[in-house]
């Protein structure tokens, strides 16, 4: 990507508010949001944990109706497999916990099925991040979301039974390890439950304290050298862990943890603003995600560098290509470029939308007052 000149509030509002009315028109009338709409791998599928985020950023640009039917959605779905989420916590209370495969899956068709193609499924991160988006979503906008009390009670309770497993990562990769953004997203699910007046006293105290487990096992093993790490015994960093300080606030931005991590993300990951997963993606090549830089720009607005946070969000709509669409990732630094060919005979160029790229974009510019809430 040649340089760009620099990004005028004008310009960026209007990003911003293009992003806003692209996720509303592909929302499902049901309140799923499709995490593409014509890439062959994400089409007609809903990610808790892409939808999550997407929902948060809508809810905070001031979308009420529409995050809350994607909640409702989660809802829906989630009761709809009350029986299996109650199989999966007698199984772990016994002592004798089911198979991974049997698990919840991380993603669903937009009527809330559970899919036929096969995927990299077992992933627990999306269940705390609908409870962590779904609270603060009725907080920030005072509503009584009674509806969703029960579905909620069936995830603390799959989340409790479940926390430390190994599972895939945000990236659907490492099944064997216990990933820190999964812990912290579990954190933030527990720690909304725990504060909720929809849960039950009982349910609150067991989330609260499922919630400092998480914190203390990343405490005691998912940091090296004073930053977090990629997963438990790792060194390596990923850029999902700026999540843990913005927005979902588990780690403060300007403690010496969320500090020191943001400087190892930003030595490691970033060029010239654009983030990469982590060091050794070779996915499409391994390009630089505007998603991503957005996190990283929130964890930096929440340590108190809102200049930083502007380079980032500037960085991220140099990407907007001339549909106005806003892709997945884009190839002007790859870190192995000889992987991009399997990967497009595979799946054919990546994605391009993707809603949570535009929802990133929408959720710094909202904190950054370029758009109104």
């Amino acid at each position: 990507m040649p340089p760009q000149p620099p990004m005028l509030a004008d310009d960026l509002a209007q990003i911003a508010e293009r992003s806003r009315a692209l996720i509303l028109s592909l929302q499902d009338p049901g309140g799923a949001y499709p995490a593409s709409p014509n890439f062959s791998a994400y089409r007609g599928y809903s990610w808790l944990r892409d939808g999550s985020f997407i929902a948060d950023a809508m809810s905070a640009a001031g979308e009420t109706a529409s995050a809350s039917a994607f909640f409702g959605w989660c809802a829906r779905t989630l009761i709809a497999r009350a029986p299996d989420i109650h199989r999966i916590v007698a199984a772990a209370d016994a002592g004798t916990p089911v198979a991974d495969h049997e698990m919840l899956p991380t993603r669903f068709t937009l009527d809330g099925a559970a899919g036929d193609t096969e995927w990299w499924d077992f992933q627990l991160d999306g269940y705390g991040l609908w409870l962590w988006a779904a609270l603060t979503h009725a907080e920030r906008h005072d509503l009584d979301v009674t509806p969703w009390r029960r579905a909620i009670e069936l995830t603390v309770d799959y989340l409790i039974a479940s926390w430390d497993r190994p599972c895939y990562d945000w990236w659907e990769e490492h099944v064997e390890e216990v990933h820190v953004s999964t812990l912290g997203s579990i954190e933030a699910g527990l720690r909304a439950a725990a504060r909720s007046e929809l849960v039950g006293p009982d349910r609150r105290r067991a989330a609260a304290e499922t919630a400092d487990a998480a914190a203390r096992l990343v405490r005691d093993r998912g940091t090296v050298d004073g930053h977090l790490v990629k997963w438990i015994g790792s060194t390596s960093v990923d850029a999902s862990l700026a999540a843990l300080i913005a927005p979902l606030r588990v780690v403060a931005g300007d403690s010496d943890l969320g500090r020191a991590t943001l400087a190892e993300l930003e030595r490691q990951l970033v060029v010239d603003g654009g983030a990469h997963r982590f060091t050794t993606d070779t996915y499409y090549g391994g390009g630089q995600w505007p998603l991503l830089s957005c996190f990283i720009g929130l964890a930096h607005l929440d340590a108190g560098d809102p200049a930083r946070a502007r380079e980032l969000l500037a960085w991220s709509a140099g990407t907007v290509r001339e549909s106005g669409t806003m892709p997945e990732q884009v190839d002007d630094h790859l870190i192995d470029p000889t992987f991009v060919a399997e990967w497009v005979e595979r799946w054919g160029p990546s994605a391009d939308p993707l809603l949570w790229s535009h929802a990133m974009f929408l959720r710094l510019a909202v904190e950054l007052d370029v758009v109104t809430r």
